[in-house]
């Protein structure tokens, strides 16, 4: 299935350098690229008057998208561990064209040097910026946000993809790329039927406690895209307002089901599972059904997108499949 993703990407020109073009790349016209453009959000309304040529990607996992669209942005934000990389995952590198991005690292908008960028759209789906933040950013240029009724962090894949491929002039494509991602799941589904039902946490170690991740969270709805469940007792603390639930290390009992998925390097898991009596006695843990995915691998489930995502089933989905039949 990724194959088939880099075969659709390369027919539609994506993969082709531009070196003779240092500035940033603009989408190529299409057919549905009618402008303007309105899309509504949590905070107000973006009017994008034209198909934008500039474009900053300032939500975390933003760029994945813009670049499936041929568009390579003269900015974004990435998680801190692909700092080193310019923010982007080894499935997105080879997307770029002319001029590599900014790499915007600041925890919060830094206005003044988005603005000496002179974008004509921002995209900020994949963010935590609030009502004053998108304020201050509209006065910059319109801005994509996530649609009313989200929470941070918990723009699905389809719903970041359709308001970028909206933004962008780009709809039919976007529609296109949404369904080959979907499609990866559904195979994935389809040659492991004995992963719907089964109960799967997926878990980030910190501070001696653990984040479970839930369904509103890219890392959730990748493992519930497989037909995975949440542990009941996580889905009962799930209170719809933030995309994880916060479990002590004396209540790593709730983590329990068929599987586990630690989101840690191996060395800081072993280090979890050795310091933490009450985890090593979690009957997952304790029969060996805990997976540790590699750092590519979790950085692909962390940015869930239509370029990660086939990424971490060809790497994930076999070791799923090995821990249940054991």
């Amino acid at each position: 299935m990724l194959r088939r993703l880099i075969i659709l990407l390369a027919l539609a020109g994506l993969l082709t350098a531009c070196a003779s073009d240092p500035g940033p790349a603009a989408a190529p016209a299409g057919s549905d690229g009618a402008f303007p453009v309105r899309i509504d959000n949590a905070f107000g309304t973006a009017e994008i008057p034209a198909r934008p040529q500039r474009v900053v990607a300032l939500g975390v996992t933003d760029a994945d998208t813009v670049l499936a669209l041929g568009v390579t942005p003269v900015a974004l934000a990435g998680y801190a561990f692909y700092e080193e990389t310019g923010g982007l995952g080894p499935w997105a590198r080879g997307l770029v064209r002319g001029e590599a991005p900014q790499l915007l690292t600041e925890t919060e908008p830094n206005l003044e040097r988005i603005a000496a960028l002179r974008p004509d759209v921002i995209i900020a789906l994949s963010s935590s910026i609030d009502q004053a933040a998108y304020d201050q950013l509209t006065a910059i240029a319109p801005v994509v946000a996530r649609p009313a009724g989200t929470i941070a962090f918990g723009v699905s894949r389809t719903d970041q993809m359709r308001a970028v491929a909206t933004a962008l002039g780009e709809t039919a494509r976007g529609e296109e790329l949404i369904r080959t991602a979907d499609a990866a799941f559904s195979d994935a589904v389809a040659a492991h039927p004995e992963f719907r039902g089964k109960v799967g946490a997926t878990v980030l170690p910190f501070d001696g406690k653990y984040g479970a991740f839930t369904a509103a969270d890219a890392r959730g709805q990748f493992m519930t895209g497989l037909g995975f469940a949440q542990p009941p007792a996580i889905a009962e603390r799930d209170d719809r307002k933030s995309f994880y639930v916060e479990v002590s290390s004396e209540q790593a009992g709730l983590l329990d089901g068929d599987v586990l998925v630690m989101l840690a390097d191996e060395g800081t898991t072993k280090q979890q599972v050795d310091s933490d009596p009450v985890l090593r006695q979690v009957p997952v843990v304790a029969r060996g059904d805990m997976v540790v995915p590699d750092a590519d691998t979790r950085g692909a489930m962390t940015y869930n997108s239509v370029l990660s995502a086939p990424f971490a089933l060809e790497r994930l989905v076999p070791q799923l499949a090995e821990k249940l039949r054991g």
